[in-house]
């Protein structure tokens, strides 16, 4: 018998890598049914399988000397699960071998049962010697290749590694206090804190909001004040249009996640904040003559890979989109106004060169958050896993 936890992770993986399914909303879907220690458990097996499925990938082919992707796709996920066990937890042998080839009898492959405890049985003799033995970088780490070249690139061999880390480690869970009291750790952001787990009967009530300390200080540097109109030009959920002040018009493109914003919104008491279901590049004519506008824009998302553990196998990077929102920012802010500009990535391509090609003129970040100063270029602010253990950011504030 297949434990519950191990189901659900099998499950999670299977249609992340079969159906191309989004990891957060295949675990949800799978762990509904379960204990909050069960779903922990599930979690953290199914997000770390995915994470690391190069290397186990890796791993099954030399030792069990069969293309994973010839695989019968039940096999190769229960494997892949069979190998995590093996190299990265302290699963015994014989519990992680077994609890693989059940999954497989399960999915009514009996044919390939005898392959599956063999191909385990090789991978638990010889996983931990394979992973000692590969040279630090992509392989070993579990990354794709371009991801490591840009990272080398942009912060040198040493940092380069040290993010790839970073990122395989459990991210840490901050929220934003919005309201009454909380059991947390305060940070070096006002209003943010580190906790154990998110209260879900205060998530409920709107008394916090999980938000990451990198999103929060974007929201932050746009300087937002009372009597003076803020568009967000790519709001949803809502994290940080919630968080300014005066009125702030949050567009969206999407109907279903403009209804979601405008829920998050009243659930947390913003009444200041108006939604707009369009399309950014092609706002209605009224939306214009704005104080300040914030662009978080869609991204590669290589600052957050740590919470989004799919995200590396399917991120690409989008400095034409960024610019263009940049420029659809300009054209509705006044002269004399400003454009925060964030993305949750670290990527020159996608941060200091979309900045200087938009011709927009940087405010000084630096003096107002040293802390969080880019190294190189200290008019901007780079928050980085391995250095603040928050996600990824690059934030820019410009003059229009």
């Amino acid at each position: 018998m297949v434990s519950a936890a191990r189901a659900a992770a099998y499950e999670t993986g299977f249609r992340v890598f079969e159906q191309d399914a989004y990891a957060d909303r295949a675990l949800r879907s799978a762990v509904a049914s379960l204990d909050q220690r069960d779903r922990a458990f599930a979690q953290r097996l199914a997000y770390g399988t995915i994470q690391r499925v190069r290397t186990l990938d890796y791993a099954i082919e030399q030792l069990g000397r069969r293309p994973v992707r010839k695989l019968d796709p039940p096999v190769r996920a229960a494997l892949r699960l069979g190998a995590y066990e093996l190299g990265f937890m302290q699963t015994p042998r014989h519990a992680a071998v077994n609890e693989a080839v059940e999954l497989v009898r399960t999915a009514r492959l009996e044919r390939a049962v005898a392959f599956t405890n063999a191909v385990l049985r090789r991978v638990a003799d010889g996983i931990g010697a394979l992973l000692e033995s590969l040279p630090e970088g992509a392989l070993k780490l579990s990354y794709p290749d371009w991801v490591e070249k840009i990272w080398t690139r942009d912060f040198g061999r040493e940092q380069a590694l040290g993010l790839m880390r970073a990122q395989n480690e459990a991210p840490e869970t901050v929220v934003r206090l919005i309201r009454g009291e909380i059991e947390g750790e305060p940070t070096d952001i006002p209003g943010a804190y580190r906790v154990e787990r998110v209260d879900e009967d205060a998530l409920a009530e709107g008394r916090i909001w999980p938000q990451s300390r990198g999103s929060q200080l974007a929201g932050l540097v746009v300087g937002a004040r009372e009597g003076k109109r803020t568009l967000d030009l790519c709001a949803a959920p809502g994290g940080k249009a919630t968080m300014l002040a005066g009125n702030v018009t949050a567009v969206e493109k999407h109907p279903g996640r403009a209804r979601e914003l405008e829920e998050n919104a009243a659930r947390l008491g913003a009444t200041n904040v108006s939604v707009v279901c369009a399309d950014a590049l092609e706002l209605p004519p009224e939306l214009r003559d704005y104080d300040r506008a914030l662009v978080d824009a869609p991204c590669s998302g290589l600052g957050v890979l740590a919470s989004r553990p799919d995200l590396r196998w399917r991120a690409e990077p989008l400095p034409e989109l960024q610019l263009a929102l940049m420029g659809a920012a300009a054209d509705r802010v006044r002269p004399g106004g400003t454009i925060v500009y964030s993305v949750c990535t670290l990527n020159a391509d996608e941060n200091e060169a979309v900045v200087d090609a938009s011709g927009l003129a940087p405010e000084p970040l630096g003096e107002e958050w040293p802390q969080f100063a880019h190294p190189k270029r200290p008019e901007f602010l780079l928050t980085r896993p391995d250095l603040h253990g928050t996600s990824g950011f690059f934030i820019a504030r410009l003059r229009v």
